[in-house]
C-alpha cells in the first residue's frame, strides 16, 4: 500500500496512481467478474506483455487491491481476485462503463 507520505494530496490523483494505466482498469474489469489465473488475463488482455501484467498485478496487490492466491497443486495455479478494497472500486467501474456506452452511442448516432 501506499505510505501517506507517498500519497498525492487531491485524491482523485491518488486514485489515478492507483489505476491511473489502461492495463490496471481493463485488469480490474476482468476480476470484478470472477477470479483469474495469469494466463487467462493474459489471453483475455489482447496486447499486453507478459511483463506488463506480471507488473501491474504485483503492483496492485502491493496497494491491497488485488489478492494472489497459490494453490498446493502441481503444476501450480494461482489466481487473482479483486480484494474488498479492490471490489469496492466497482461503482466506479460501472460508472465508467456506462459513460462509456452512452459515448458510444452518441458517436454512433453521429455517424448514421
Amino acid at each position: 500500500m501506499l505510505k501517506k507520505e507517498e500519497m498525492p494530496a487531491c485524491p482523485v490523483a491518488t486514485t489515478v496512481q492507483l489505476i491511473g494505466s489502461k492495463w490496471k482498469l481493463l485488469i480490474i474489469r476482468n476480476l470484478l467478474i470472477r477470479p483469474w489465473r495469469f494466463n487467462e488475463l493474459k489471453k483475455d488482455l489482447a496486447g499486453i506483455s507478459q511483463k506488463v501484467l506480471t507488473d501491474s498485478l504485483r503492483s496492485m496487490e502491493q496497494d491491497g487491491l488485488v489478492t494472489r492466491t497459490v494453490y498446493p497443486e502441481i503444476p501450480r495455479k494461482v489466481e487473482y481476485a479483486l480484494s474488498d478494497l479492490g471490489e469496492s472500486m466497482r461503482p466506479i467501474i460501472q460508472a465508467m462503463e456506462q459513460w462509456g456506452t452512452a459515448y458510444q452511442s452518441i458517436i454512433e448516432k453521429g455517424n448514421s
